[in-house]
C-alpha cells in the first residue's frame, strides 16, 4: 500500500513509499497497552475529580502529540501535517460528542461513578467501528473518485446542520438505543454495581449500564458518519487516518469528565465545528476537481476556526457575567 501524501509545496499527491507491518504493530501495541492501563486504573468505581480529569486529559493529548513525532520521523513533514490535521478534526468534533453523552447519562440517570466503565467499553467499540469505516471509506475513494464529490457535499450539508444543532439530539439517540436493546434482552431499571447484566426474579436481564453502553455506541456510529469523511478529506492513508482517530478517541473519557458540565460556556462551538465540516467538505470537492490545498494551510484554517469559536465563546461569557452583576441605583447615597 502506498502513502498518498500531498506534496508540501504544490499540494499534489505523491507516493512516498510502501508501509510495512511494523508501524501497524507498534500502533496496535500502544493502543491496547494504553487501554489496559486505563482499565486497571479505573477498576474500582469512583467519581473522578476535576484534577484527575485534567491530568488524564493532558496525558492523552501528550500521547497523541507524541505519536505525531513518530510519524514525523518515519514518514516526513507532510505526513506529520496530515496526522495533526486528522487529530485536530477528530478532537474538535469529539467535543460535541462529549456533550451528547452528558445529556444521555443525565436522561438515563447513570451515576457518575459508573460512567467511566460505560465509556471505556463504548470507546473500545468505537475504535473497532472507526477502523471499519476508515478502511471501507478509503477503499471506496480509491475505486470511485466521484465519491470525493459525494462525501464533500455530505460534509457541507452536515456542517450546516451542526450549526443549527438540534437540542433533542441526546434524547433521540437515547430512544433509538433503548429500542434496539429491548428487542434482544429485558432491561432492568436497577443497578448492580458496575455489571452490565444481573439476575432479577430468576431471569437474566440487562442493567441500565448496558442500555447506556448501547446508546453510546449508537451515537458514536452517528458521529463517525460525520467525522470519518472529514478526516478522509485531509488524508486518505489508512494508517494516518486511523492512528489520528485512535489517539483522539482514547482521550474522550477524560475529556468527558473535564468538559461535560461546561456546555453552556461554549456558545459558538457548533458554529466552529460546522464551519470546519463545511471547509473540509469544500476541500474534498476541490480535490475531486484536481485542486489540492496545501496541508499546512489546511491545518492552519482548521486551527483558526476552532480557536475563534473558543475565543468568541469566552468573550460572550465575560459579557454575560458583567451583565449579571447588579448595578447600584443612581440615587444611592455615596459611600
Amino acid at each position: 500500500m502506498f502513502l498518498p501524501f500531498a506534496d508540501s509545496e504544490s499540494g499534489n499527491f505523491v507516493e512516498l513509499g510502501e508501509i510495512g507491518t511494523t508501524p501497524w504493530i507498534l500502533l496496535g501495541f500502544l493502543v491496547f497497552t494504553l487501554l489496559a492501563i486505563d482499565l486497571y486504573r479505573h477498576r474500582h468505581a469512583h467519581e473522578p475529580s476535576f484534577r484527575e480529569a485534567l491530568l488524564e486529559s493532558t496525558f492523552w493529548v501528550a500521547c497523541g502529540l507524541g505519536f505525531s513525532l513518530y510519524v514525523l520521523a518515519s514518514f516526513g513533514d507532510v505526513a506529520f501535517g496530515e496526522y495533526l490535521s486528522g487529530y485536530l478534526i477528530e478532537k474538535a468534533l469529539s467535543v460535541d460528542n462529549v456533550f451528547v453523552w452528558s445529556m444521555l447519562f443525565t436522561s438515563m440517570a447513570i451515576p457518575l461513578k459508573y460512567q467511566h466503565r460505560v465509556l471505556f467499553y463504548g470507546i473500545f467499540g468505537a475504535l473497532v467501528m472507526r477502523a471499519i469505516f476508515i478502511f471501507l471509506g478509503a477503499e471506496l475513494l480509491e475505486r470511485f473518485e466521484i465519491l470525493l464529490l459525494v462525501f464533500g457535499a455530505f460534509l457541507i450539508y452536515t456542517g450546516l446542520k451542526v450549526i443549527r444543532h438540534r437540542a433533542d439530539e441526546g434524547e433521540t439517540s437515547s430512544r433509538r438505543g433503548m429500542s434496539l436493546l429491548e428487542r434482544f434482552v429485558p432491561v432492568s431499571d436497577e443497578f448492580d454495581g458496575q455489571k452490565f447484566f444481573t439476575v432479577k426474579n430468576g431471569q437474566r436481564v440487562a442493567t441500565p449500564l448496558l442500555a447506556a453502553l448501547v446508546v453510546v455506541e449508537v451515537t458514536d456510529v452517528i458521529f463517525a458518519v460525520d467525522s470519518v469523511p472529514a478526516i478522509l478529506a485531509v488524508s486518505q492513508d489508512r494508517f494516518l487516518v486511523f492512528s489520528s482517530n485512535a489517539f483522539a478517541i482514547l482521550g474522550l473519557r477524560a475529556m468527558y469528565f473535564l468538559l461535560a458540565g461546561a456546555k453552556e460556556r461554549f456558545h459558538y462551538l457548533n458554529h466552529g465545528l460546522g464551519a470546519i465540516l463545511v471547509f473540509v467538505g469544500a476541500k474534498m470537492i476541490a480535490a475531486w476537481q484536481g485542486y489540492h490545498l496545501n496541508v499546512w494551510l489546511s491545518l492552519s484554517i482548521i486551527t483558526v476556526l476552532l480557536v475563534a469559536a473558543i475565543v468568541f465563546s469566552e468573550v460572550k461569557n465575560r459579557r454575560l457575567e458583567q451583565e449579571a452583576v447588579p448595578t447600584p441605583p443612581s440615587d444611592a447615597p455615596p459611600g
